[in-house]
């Protein structure tokens, strides 16, 4: 139920698309009504388009991102019992798209990042997780299409352990557990997308598995470009988005007991 009412919830509460739709409903009351109800349509539509011009624009993109992506610095170097790579990274085969190949997405450098830790811990566990986490998906486990391409990509699929039931991250910590048994003394590195990685670590140590971080995909940028335009306003409200997602996630898995913390710490 948590997973369908986060999903559902967060069509209405993207930023995009609420801005928008504060547009037209601005531009609507404006138009179509009386003077008094036009002037709050005026409020509406300049408050909406305010806003859309600091998230896509703007540096409040980045500057939410910011607090998440150094949040957990990069851990000293193993030697590591395990590595979890969370899933994410892989988009649904496009009808057209070569059979052969694994579709990434803009978080497929936590797919380099397993090619990278593989080659330098060869006698690390390697453990993949990742379901089919979209509320109206058909296509294969993510997970399952790693299997059949990582091959491809120089890395023998035998060597790595797949989780593909779980949905979300909390189902990521829970699986994996289960999976693979830790035990006390071991390491085990995790790799996600550094804005996900508090709340990733929320949810291992809720479920009794302690990880180190090794954040990849970093979004925000370098730290000095907060003060400057994002250059396009698509690029700008993905960010936004992104983080504000991010944000509310945290705060929705601490209240339903799926994190050890709201923010945890390193």
């Amino acid at each position: 139920m948590f997973y369908v009412v986060s999903k559902i919830a967060w069509l209405i509460l993207t930023p995009s698309n609420l801005l928008f739709i504060g547009l037209m409903a601005g531009a609507a009351l404006f138009v179509f009504n009386t003077c008094r109800r036009r002037g709050w349509g005026a409020l509406l539509f300049g408050v909406s388009l305010a806003l859309l011009l600091a998230c896509g624009i703007g540096p409040l993109g980045p500057a939410l991102l910011k607090p998440l992506e150094t949040r957990f610095p990069r851990a000293a170097n193993g030697p590591y019992t395990g590595i979890i790579v969370l899933g994410g990274a892989v988009k649904n085969k496009h009808p057209l798209a070569d059979p052969a190949l694994l579709e990434m997405n803009a978080a497929g450098e936590r797919i380099g990042a397993l090619l990278m830790l593989a080659r330098r811990y060869p006698s690390a566990k390697l453990v993949f997780t990742g379901g089919q986490g979209e509320l109206l998906g058909a296509g294969a486990p993510e997970a399952d299409e790693v299997q059949a391409h990582i091959g491809a990509l120089g890395l023998d699929a035998s060597r790595i352990l797949f989780e593909n039931r779980s949905r979300n991250t909390d189902e990521n910590a829970v699986f994996t557990r289960e999976l693979v048994q830790p035990k006390a003394g071991e390491r085990w590195l995790l790799v996600t997308s550094a804005w996900h990685m508090p709340r990733s670590i929320g949810c291992f140590r809720e479920a009794g598995f302690a990880v180190d971080a090794f954040p990849v995909d970093f979004r925000s940028g370098n730290g000095t470009d907060q003060a400057w335009l994002t250059g396009s306003m698509s690029h700008g409200l993905t960010l936004t988005d992104m983080a504000v997602r991010e944000w509310i996630g945290l705060v929705a898995y601490r209240l339903t007991g799926k994190t050890d913390a709201l923010f945890s710490s390193p």
